[in-house]
């Protein structure tokens, strides 16, 4: 009789699954559970493409303007490697003081390249330009100094105002001058800009997320039959809520690509106009489009919407059926 008892305790215990199988189990439980929330979706067309239209309009503004900010930037980074800081050398500086203070420049890890302008080709540069060539014949000597230009390492103005303030302590510099003014307009600007896009996102997505989750609530009272059956035979909430999450998730994919669609193809659009802009202006300005890593960033605020969109609705909902 306890041989019996043990045989049927050993058939127990080999029939009883092993953490392999169960985990094999759950994959494929959250599988189906996918694949019938997107049959669901499917099954609905209208309800699906609306809220998949709102999510991926509500991305797309957010999405261009980031955009725009961007191709802003590859601009703007043009101008900010062309600033230069003028040190003005003092008119008792010999050429040997001067080739002396070039060699120490090039030395400094924060200056990238020195130029030198002596006082020389400046005046007939001037001479030149200005049409007062006959006139500046008559001067005794030359009144221009001779001037060395000095390009920072760091494109920030912060950065290169320092390093202004840092030559023009040098023995042979009478003056040194640096317009970044305008440089702290732009990124002030720039700034601006960033901001406005954050707040444009905010609140766009938190729409579409009030909107998605307004979805959900919708089809959980349309199952609420289904779900108290499901209930009265003993289904978790968990089990309950997991297609309806899915659902989310789906429509934060879908809506996550019609945006990044809409973006190429409006780019695509624009980029006949812009290439008749840079000939133009003898420019070598390409538009940029979202790289892969700003696409994948893209689809998974789109994906995360979807799911916390459906989370808040089934949370609050689905407790609140009882059978």
């Amino acid at each position: 009789m306890s041989m019996l008892f043990a045989g049927r305790a050993v058939g127990a215990t080999a029939s009883q699954p092993n953490v392999l199988q169960k985990l094999l189990r759950g994959v494929l439980t959250h599988v189906r559970q996918a694949i019938t929330s997107l049959g669901e979706l499917w099954r609905s067309p209208l309800w699906a493409l609306i809220t998949v239209a709102v999510l991926g309009i509500s991305m797309t503004l957010p999405t261009t303007l980031h955009l725009l900010v961007k191709n802003v930037q590859q601009v703007s980074r043009s101008y900010d490697e062309s600033f230069e800081i003028s040190l003005f050398l003092k008119n008792d500086a010999s050429a040997t003081d001067i080739a002396t203070l070039v060699t120490l420049l090039q030395g400094d890890a924060e200056v990238a390249k020195v130029r030198l302008i002596d006082k020389a080709a400046a005046m007939a540069e001037f001479k030149q330009q200005s049409g007062f060539g006959e006139a500046l014949a008559f001067l005794d000597q030359n009144p221009l100094p001779d001037v060395l230009l000095v390009t920072p390492k760091k494109n920030q103005p912060a950065a290169a105002e320092a390093l202004m303030h840092k030559l023009e302590k040098e023995r042979f510099v009478e003056l040194a001058k640096l317009d970044i003014s305008w440089l702290e307009r732009l990124a002030a600007l720039m700034n601006l800009m960033q901001q406005a896009v954050y707040t444009i996102a905010v609140l766009l997505l938190s729409a579409a997320l009030l909107v998605i989750g307004n979805t959900i609530r919708l089809s959980i009272m349309d199952k609420k039959a289904e779900i108290e059956v499901m209930k009265l035979v003993g289904a978790t909430d968990a089990f309950i809520q997991r297609p309806f999450l899915y659902t989310g998730i789906w429509l934060g994919v879908f809506g996550g690509f019609l945006a990044f669609l809409v973006v190429e193809l409006m780019l695509w659009w624009l980029q006949g106009a812009i290439a008749t802009v840079t000939q133009l202006y003898q420019s070598d300005f390409v538009l940029n489009s979202l790289s892969l890593r700003e696409f994948g960033y893209l689809m998974l605020i789109a994906v995360t919407l979807g799911l916390v969109g459906s989370y808040i609705a089934v949370r609050s909902h689905i407790k609140a059926i009882e059978p």
